[in-house]
């Protein structure tokens, strides 16, 4: 399977640069993929299109601010650290830049010495092992220091670090916001509660893996990097409950369809789990556990877009992709939405 066969020409002025004022204001397409017939409404209509009886599905992950400008201590010399996973106590695993400057055994200095690293290994695709140092709770120090780590796309800073993360966001964790869920409010989460819709919280802490482009040509020798998630027993007696009645099973974003798909067994029975999943799903694909999807427009050839197309169908989806150029929808993260069901 070609990576070139997920590809489409997207203006650059289409890619959003800042979130809407009123998160519910974004444009919604909503696409039936047995038909391929699409609707143009707004995210504040998603409530129409789910009934009594069904289960929306939430990632409660929290962006932590994991962007850090530092130097090293022996040169100045400038550096840059995105933290992707704590391996334990003070350790991380980091995307640096520039690498050649991380060798083992530097050290690295932030925020006048309130901080400080040590390299003590280089590790798959070049990241490194860093133990830091610090007085007091890391968790402060970071939000102190650290800088939302957007996407490279979004060419500045937000003035409100609440606009990457979701108005559910719980537990620290990602390296990027789970952005199909930046378009709920509390009140359209309340209204979709008061019409008889459960929703259930699953965790997944988004690494780089999930935008980790496609280099290969072939896109089945693409390797996905591993990802942390937890589904609690609450979690999924609720599911499992709702699937049984009848109802849908209707996932917010890639993360949670993810999630909810890793954890499937082969009798179609969510089990309650926690652990690491580097899961891909590509066209071929048999989803065993959601029904319908909520989600952005997303990059050319990404993974999450190749997880889209096997839901829909990569016809209809590109054609789908096509009509949001012609219409001028707003794409990627803080860009505008689709239902799939």
């Amino acid at each position: 399977m070609d990576v070139r066969d997920f590809s489409y020409d997207l203006p650059k002025s289409l890619i959003a640069q800042d979130p809407l004022e009123d998160r519910s204001a974004s444009r919604l397409m909503v696409l039936d993929r047995v038909s391929g017939k699409t609707e143009r409404r707004q995210f504040s209509d998603i409530a129409a299109y789910l009934h009594p009886g069904d289960c929306l599905v939430i990632n409660n992950t929290k962006v932590i601010p994991a962007r850090l400008f530092g130097s090293r201590e022996d040169t100045g010399g400038k550096i840059e650290l995105l933290l992707l996973k704590r391996k334990k106590d003070d350790i991380w695993e980091v995307l640096v830049r520039p690498g050649k400057k991380a060798r083992v055994g530097a050290r690295l200095c932030f925020g006048d010495g309130i901080l400080t690293g040590e390299v003590l290994e280089v590790v798959e695709g070049g990241n490194r092992l860093i133990q830091f140092a610090y007085q007091g709770i890391f968790e402060e120090i970071l939000d102190q220091l650290g800088q939302m780590p957007l996407p490279p796309y979004i060419t500045h800073q937000l003035k409100d670090k609440g606009r990457y993360q979701t108005v559910y966001a719980k537990y620290d964790g990602s390296a990027a916001a789970p952005t199909a869920g930046l378009h709920f409010t509390p009140e359209l989460l309340a209204q979709i509660q008061g019409m008889g819709v459960h929703i259930a919280e699953v965790t997944l802490h988004v690494g780089l893996g999930t935008f980790r482009p496609v280099k290969e040509t072939d896109i089945l020798k693409h390797h996905m990097h591993e990802e942390y998630f937890e589904i609690g027993e609450e979690a999924a007696d609720l599911i499992n409950r709702v699937k049984a009645n009848g109802g849908r099973v209707v996932a917010v974003g890639t993360t949670s369809t993810r999630t909810l798909e890793s954890a499937v067994d082969e009798a179609g029975r969510l089990q309650a789990k926690c652990g690491w999943t580097d899961i891909f799903i590509y066209p071929g694909y048999r989803f065993r556990m959601i029904d319908s999807l909520i989600t952005n427009f997303h990059l050319p050839e990404s993974t999450l877009l190749m997880l889209v197309s096997a839901f829909a169908g990569r016809e209809q989806v590109l054609a789908a992709y096509g009509e949001a150029v012609k219409e001028q929808y707003r794409f990627f993260s803080f860009g505008d939405a689709m239902l799939i069901y």
